[in-house]
């Protein structure tokens, strides 16, 4: 039988997450609480902006579409996980092949909506994807074994990626981008974050595609085929005015085969191309080796079409026992590229070190 989501009255609501280890955030207005069994669905189609919903620990089965601002969805920790329906519904987000989706729209991007204490597992797309939206936190969920994406954002500014874990998924841990399939220009985030997570087993830990104005910093980034990939191209504004800071990128040796757009990747521990006005700084990149024409410990390469980087700083990063080199410009064309402070053995060109 359908059911709907509870609505506490607040001093049960506090006392009830308080009996779970976890206190209600004070921006939550309302909570709905949804045990196992019940629609997540239900309760987000009810609640409204502002408002909090509460998952118990256990296993709710089908994707979750958020279209209302400022909406709250908390887990019990990784004991709450989402995972495909065993038979689909005609959702959209369903339909698309994705875990929970976060949509706005061009106009009217979503805001303030808050992810947190969760796992997404075995979506035949993305664990996450968030779409056109504004001040997204996405908080201590695990994101894992997920076709493409564990947590994807396009054409989204200002959001908080912290603490979260991604590992197995088919593409990268954590996808920021302004278009996955599309062409255009590097996206503003206007301060985005990446920090604090831990990314292992993905095709690639971290990938920022044709964006601007944000940072990654301080995760914990080993295991895949590759650690963080910095992509641009030709379009207008260039991709990058970004920061890759304070990472611990290690040990990222699996082979991942290639595609119609790139070699293979093996080895890679953090890779810039095509942008311009990139800080790479205080990383310790360690253990990273392959054969590729991208292996490395951090590495300047020309993009898919041909656009050099121009002002990249890479200083003061430990860079050791990388393969077949800790630094390596490979960017001949590249401009007003710097390395200074940096720890590290063996350089491409030589004299970096």
């Amino acid at each position: 039988m359908p059911t709907r989501p509870i609505h506490y009255c607040a001093g049960f609501a506090a006392a009830l997450l308080a009996a779970l280890g976890t206190a209600p955030p004070a921006h939550a207005t309302s909570w709905h609480v949804v045990r196992p069994g019940e629609s997540i669905q239900q309760a987000v189609d009810a609640a409204s902006p502002g408002d909090g919903i509460q998952l118990l620990a256990g296993t709710y089965r089908g994707s979750v579409q958020v279209t209302t601002p400022n909406l709250t969805i908390r887990g019990a920790g990784r004991a709450t996980v989402i995972s495909p329906a065993e038979t689909p519904t005609g959702q959209a987000c369903a339909a698309a092949g994705h875990g929970l989706c976060i949509s706005g729209t061009a106009t009217t991007p979503l805001s303030g909506v808050r992810i947190e204490a969760l796992t997404l597992q075995g979506f035949s797309k993305n664990g996450l994807t968030a779409t056109m939206t504004d001040r997204l936190q996405v908080r201590g969920i695990v994101a894992r074994d997920n076709g493409q994406q564990g947590i994807s954002q396009e054409k989204s500014t200002r959001s908080t990626v912290v603490g979260n874990e991604a590992r197995n998924n088919g593409q990268a841990g954590v996808f920021l981008a302004n278009a996955a399939n599309e062409e255009g220009g590097g996206l503003d985030t206007r301060g985005a974050v990446i920090s604090g997570n831990r990314l292992t087993g993905n095709r690639i830990g971290v990938v920022v595609r044709r964006a601007r104005e944000l940072t990654v910093e301080q995760n914990s980034i080993s295991g895949n085929c590759g650690g963080v990939f910095v992509v641009g191209d030709e379009g207008v504004p260039k991709a990058g005015a970004l920061t890759v800071r304070q990472n611990h990128v290690f040990a990222n040796n699996r082979y991942c085969p290639p595609n119609p757009r790139l070699d293979y990747i093996q080895g890679t521990g953090i890779l810039l191309t095509g942008v311009e006005d990139t800080e790479v700084s205080g990383n310790r990149v360690e253990d990273n080796e392959g054969a590729s024409p991208m292996s490395g410990g951090i590495v300047l390469f020309r993009s898919v079409v041909g656009t050099p980087n121009s002002r990249i700083t890479v200083q003061d990063n430990i860079v050791l026992r990388n393969g077949p080199a800790d630094l390596a410009d490979r960017d001949a064309a590249g401009t007003d590229n710097s390395f200074a402070g940096n720890t590290c053995r063996v350089s491409e060109p030589s004299g970096h070190c």
